[in-house]
């Protein structure tokens, strides 16, 4: 079959991989019908932090049709249309059967906790993919969600919920989402979905701003963030801090722009060793810090009502679409932030 590999820093190609098959008695596979590149596939792409591994399929983000499942796969069969969670959990431990699968406790390294970021599960920018443990790591689909807002459903868009849900915002509170990339997005529609009154949003691409804006969001306008939100919110700061960027910059920028006695949620996947978190600035302003990786199957059954009810859009952070051969282009368009890139699709059946 056709699929994406990595082959060291920015080579992304597109080729002939092994077709994917059921190993196990509790695996799927899965025909794609549209993946997706997360930002966390960025960090691959500018040489692989996770694993020295050349040659496998990255990608954890998409949505398909089940072709072949085991003997002991249950809920699913072949033909049901189903969302692949980036998230994978073993259905064994008591983590995962509470549905966080990001803590489980049968994993031996984060290589086993997501796809395509190493050989031992690949990827999902191919024209199809193995499942571990079906009946716990698929998701029906329902009809009336598109492969577009599916696609978000299955990283994006949990992962701005967790982040939201973790910020502890409540009706009425003003938020601050820095980074205004599809989680940053998500997290913006998240926060209004949980009450906010004003969500405001930083991000140094201006073009990122201007499409925020469309959605209700304050941009944070101007060369001094700290200063600017200050003003927008009469010098008290906002109540919550979403971060979806993960730099010490931004970070940093969360914990001194947030209230006294705020909230700090960060989200965006941070490489820092050494952060230099201001203990002092903490306890005097009496924040709440918290950071973590997203557990998709927790999160994912009420963004899949609200996304059913039309309170959240996750199909509006889509902004480019390109066939599975033209993978290395879209990583490079992604990468370099141009054209207004937002979120980008990859359709496997070219």
């Amino acid at each position: 079959m056709k699929a994406l590999s990595y082959h060291g820093r920015h080579d992304i190609r597109y080729g002939d991989v092994p077709e994917p098959a059921v190993t196990n008695p509790t695996d799927a596979v899965v025909q794609v019908t549209t993946a997706g590149i997360c930002g966390s596939d960025l960090h691959i792409y500018h040489g692989n932090p996770f694993s020295p591994d050349l040659g496998y399929t990255p990608g954890h983000e998409c949505v398909g049709v089940v072709a072949d499942t085991g003997d002991q796969v249950t809920r699913f069969k072949p033909g049901d249309r189903v969302l692949v969670p980036a998230s994978v959990g073993c259905a064994e431990c008591r983590s995962c059967a509470a549905g966080f699968t990001a803590r489980c406790e049968r994993a031996k390294s984060s290589t086993e906790l997501c796809y395509g970021v190493s050989p031992q599960l690949q990827g999902s920018q191919a024209q199809a993919l193995a499942v571990p443990y079906a009946d716990v790591n698929l998701v029906r689909l329902p009809e009336d969600i598109s492969d577009e807002a599916a696609v978000v459903l299955t990283d994006n868009a949990p992962t701005a919920w967790y982040g939201c849900r973790r910020a502890r915002i409540q009706p009425g509170e003003t938020v601050l989402v820095i980074g205004l990339g599809p989680v940053g997005l998500m997290a913006a529609q998240g926060a209004f979905a949980m009450g906010a009154a004003r969500v405001l949003g930083a991000d140094l691409v201006a073009e990122r701003r201007a499409f925020a804006a469309t959605l209700g969001v304050e941009p944070v306008e101007g060369e001094d963030a700290r200063t600017a939100i200050r003003e927008m919110t009469g010098g008290r700061g906002p109540d919550a801090v979403v971060e979806a960027v993960g730099s010490d910059a931004t970070i940093e920028l969360a914990l001194k722009a947030v209230r006294q006695a705020g909230r700090v949620s960060v989200i965006g996947v941070s490489q820092s060793k050494a952060f230099p978190f201001h203990m002092g600035l903490a306890q005097v302003k009496e924040l709440e810090f918290a950071i973590g990786l997203c557990s998709v199957h927790y999160e994912l059954p009420p963004l899949i009502a609200l996304t059913r009810a039309g309170r959240i859009k996750p199909e509006v952070v889509v902004s480019h679409r390109f066939a599975l051969s033209e993978g290395p282009a879209a990583y490079e368009l992604f990468a370099d932030r141009s054209d207004g890139v937002r979120k980008i699709l990859l359709d496997p059946t070219h």
